[in-house]
């Protein structure tokens, strides 16, 4: 099978620190490539792959400080795509609201993973194109009122070999806390629940311009260098060794999460999760037994003591058994053969 897989260009495929899309999209193009499909991916420059590359620009376009209007370059991206559909039996985009105009033009099948939120601006141009094939990465993700044609279902997926796993955590016990750093993820929370429980936190995580002023005012003070510390936006075999020394992640969420990639990727090392359980979180963890799914921060705080007793070795066998990159590509190939009318 011939695929073009569509990446964003913010980031670098597989991204150097945090990015969650570009993690899945390198995972699965090179599951792909490994089970004899050929496989195009169209991505910033500085992408690293078993595809074919196809770029518009010579690194992702974040850490360009010569990019003024980065939409010239999405939309350079997704023409080379669309003007060379003929070439692909399926178009996979990861890129959002911006290719649904496109793929609207072309006959070739194309499906959309759905990897962000609803809001109230880009509802409307979904609710435009929602006769298109869309794929959601979980089922809280949906919203039934724009009545979009969901074709599938898929969860995202993480090779286990490259998160080692730990069967004991650090001593004294270690509270971790990886994701952006946004209001939506809940960063002053994690803070809260730390000091509750008097354990030392370690945070790490990007700081986006547009959360500069928030990280500034309402995080950084909070942050003591002792019992809080926050580390920056870190490697991948950093956010492991943080994850899998940890005695339980938080994920004390604000919003509807799609997904939340943390939660498997700290579940695989043998740490359990306190989450708040909004959005997809009832669907990734398993309660009682690889962490634990609370509705207010009062019973997260009372959990954590109780999610260092779990089983680390359980948490280990549910990604293994539920969230892997093969999985993930064997639903991926099903969906494909659905939008080309083959099931």
């Amino acid at each position: 099978m011939k695929i073009a897989i569509v990446a964003p260009l913010w980031e670098r495929v597989p991204p150097k620190g945090y990015g969650g899309i570009e993690l899945i999209v390198k995972l699965l193009t090179d599951e792909l490539v490994r089970r004899g499909h050929d496989v195009t991916l169209f991505a910033s420059g500085d992408s690293i792959t078993a595809a074919k590359l196809k770029t518009v620009h010579p690194q992702a376009l974040r850490l360009d400080p010569n990019i003024k209007e980065p939409g010239i370059y999405e939309h350079m991206l997704l023409a080379d795509v669309f003007q060379h559909a003929h070439h692909f039996d399926v178009i996979h985009s990861h890129f959002g609201y911006q290719a649904l105009s496109y793929s609207s033009f072309v006959k070739t099948p194309t499906v959309h993973t759905l990897h962000g939120a609803f809001s109230e601006e880009n509802e409307k141009i979904y609710r435009r194109f929602a006769w298109q094939k869309f794929i959601s990465i979980s089922f809280s993700q949906r919203e039934p009122r724009l009545g979009l044609n969901y074709i599938h279902t898929v969860y995202n997926g993480i090779d286990t070999s490259v998160y080692a796993f730990n069967s004991e955590p650090v001593q004294p016990p270690l509270l971790a806390f990886v994701g952006r750093i946004s209001p939506e993820k809940g960063p002053v929370e994690a803070i809260k629940i730390a000091r509750a429980t008097g354990l030392p936190l370690k945070m790490a995580g990007k700081i986006d311009v547009v959360d500069k002023d928030f990280y500034t005012e309402q995080v950084e003070p909070l942050i003591d260098g002792e019992q809080i510390q926050f580390l920056g936006e870190v490697s991948h075999e950093e956010k492991v060794k943080l994850l899998s020394e940890a005695s339980v992640t938080l994920f004390p969420i604000n919003w509807r999460e799609p997904f939340g990639l943390v939660m498997i990727e700290s579940m695989a090392t043998g740490t359990p999760v306190v989450a708040m359980g909004l959005g997809s979180v009832p669907e990734v963890i398993a309660h009682d037994k690889t962490g634990y799914v609370c509705h207010s921060l009062e019973a997260m705080i009372e959990m954590v003591p109780y999610a260092m007793k779990l089983d680390r070795h359980t948490c280990r066998e549910y990604v293994v058994n539920r969230f892997s990159v093969e999985s993930m590509a064997s639903e991926y190939e099903r969906a494909y053969s659905m939008v080309m009318g083959n099931g």
